[in-house]
C-alpha cells in the first residue's frame, strides 16, 4: 500500500488537536480550583478575628454609612483584618441594608461575622464616662474610679507606656504623665469596657484636636505642641470665662517673649498639691513661675478645647496683668498699680492663701 505523507500527517495532527485542548481544559480547570482555593483561603482568613485582645474600642456608624464605609472604618481602627472580605460577607448574606447606625463596643477579638452580626442588631446599650475640663490628673483617676473602675485598673490604664501609638502621645516628655493630655469629654461604654478604652479614647481625641493648624498657631508664638498645652492648661485654670482666655493667652505670652515670669498662682498651687503640699504659692518648685521663668515642664490639667485654641491664638492687645475675680470676671490692666487695685478690690477669696 502507497503511504500518502500529506494525508496520514493530517490524520496525525486531527487526532493528536483534541488532546491538546484537553490539556489545556484540565490544566485551567486545575489552575482555577487553586485560585478558588487560594482566594477562599484570603476570604476566610480575612473574617477571622485579628486577636486574641479583648479589649473594647466604642466605635459609631454614622446614619446612610455604606458597607464599604463601615468596613473601612473597621479596618482603619484595626478591628477586622479585611475590609473587602467584610464587604464579600455583608453582600454574599444579603445584609446591606441591614447594618445599622449607631454606637457599638466592638473587639478585635471578635470575628468579622461576629461582628457584622452585632451591627445588624442595633445600638449597644452604653453609659457615659466623663472627663471634665481643668481636673489634674490624681482628679480624673478619683472621677474614673468613682465611675466604677478598680483601683488597679484605672493605674493601669494611666500608664502612659501602652500608648505610643497614639499621636499625642510622641509629644509627652520622657518621664512624663499623661497630665493634660486626656481630652475632657462623655466617653460611652459598655459593661465589658476597660479603664484603658476610656483613656485610649480620650487621648485619641487630643490627637485629634491637635491639628497641623492649630499647631502652626502654637509656632507662630514660639511654643512646641506640648507647651501649646502647657499654656492652655494655665488658661484652663486660670481663667473661668472662656471668652477672656485670648487676652490671658496674649499676656502670658507677651511675658515670655519679654523674659518676665509668668506670675500663675494656678501653677504654683499645682506644684505645691504635687508635692503632698496644701496650695499655696510659697512652695519653691519647678511649677512655681512667680519665682521661676518660662512654662511649668507640663500642663496643670485637662484642656478645653476653647484653651487650646487661645493658646495659639492670642487677642491683639497690651495687657500685661490680669487678675480674676471673686464674681468670675477677669481684669486686665496694662500696669501694675492698676493691677493692685482691681486685685484689692474685686479678689478676696480666689487671691487668699
Amino acid at each position: 500500500m502507497a503511504w500518502n505523507g500529506d494525508a496520514d500527517t493530517k490524520k496525525r495532527k486531527h487526532h493528536s488537536l483534541p488532546k491538546r485542548i484537553i490539556v489545556v481544559m484540565v490544566i485551567s480547570v486545575v489552575l482555577i480550583a487553586a485560585s478558588l482555593v487560594l482566594v477562599r483561603h484570603i476570604y476566610n482568613r480575612g473574617l477571622a478575628a485579628v486577636s486574641t485582645d479583648q479589649t473594647t474600642q466604642i466605635i459609631t456608624v454614622k446614619s446612610g454609612s455604606s458597607s464599604k464605609v463601615i468596613a473601612e472604618q473597621l479596618a482603619d481602627e484595626k478591628l477586622i483584618r479585611s475590609a473587602w472580605a467584610f464587604e464579600l460577607y455583608v453582600h454574599s448574606k444579603n445584609l446591606g441594608d441591614k447594618l445599622q447606625a449607631g454606637t457599638y463596643a466592638l473587639s478585635p477579638s471578635q470575628s468579622t461575622p461576629s461582628m457584622i452580626n452585632t451591627l445588624t442588631k442595633g445600638v449597644v446599650t452604653t453609659d457615659l464616662v466623663t472627663i471634665l475640663p481643668g481636673k489634674r490628673i490624681d482628679q480624673i483617676r478619683a472621677g474614673l474610679i468613682n465611675d466604677g473602675f478598680t483601683p488597679d485598673d484605672v493605674d493601669k490604664a494611666l500608664d502612659p507606656a501602652q500608648y505610643a501609638d497614639v499621636p499625642v502621645l510622641a509629644y509627652k516628655p520622657a518621664g512624663a504623665s499623661l497630665e493634660g493630655l486626656l481630652y475632657p469629654d462623655s466617653y460611652q461604654r459598655t459593661a465589658d469596657t476597660g479603664a484603658a478604652t476610656i483613656v485610649r479614647e480620650s487621648l485619641k481625641e487630643m490627637s485629634a484636636q491637635l491639628t497641623t493648624e492649630r499647631q502652626a498657631t502654637y509656632a507662630a508664638q514660639g511654643l512646641t505642641a506640648y507647651q501649646g498645652i502647657v499654656l492652655a492648661s494655665i488658661l484652663e485654670k486660670e481663667v473661668s470665662r472662656p471668652s477672656d482666655r485670648a487676652q490671658a493667652a496674649q499676656v502670658f505670652l507677651k511675658r515670655l517673649k519679654t523674659d518676665m515670669m509668668l506670675g500663675s498662682d494656678v501653677t504654683a498651687y499645682y506644684g505645691a498639691v504635687l508635692a503632698g503640699k496644701s496650695p499655696v504659692t510659697t512652695y519653691d518648685s519647678a511649677y512655681n513661675t512667680l519665682i521661676r521663668q518660662g512654662l511649668p515642664p507640663t500642663p496643670i490639667s485637662s484642656v478645653s478645647l476653647n484653651s487650646l485654641t487661645s493658646a495659639g491664638k492670642p487677642a491683639s492687645t497690651d495687657w500685661l496683668f490680669f487678675v480674676s475675680g471673686d464674681n468670675g470676671t477677669t481684669y486686665f490692666s496694662t500696669n501694675l498699680q492698676e493691677h493692685e487695685a482691681y486685685t484689692a478690690k474685686y479678689c478676696h477669696k480666689l487671691c487668699g492663701e
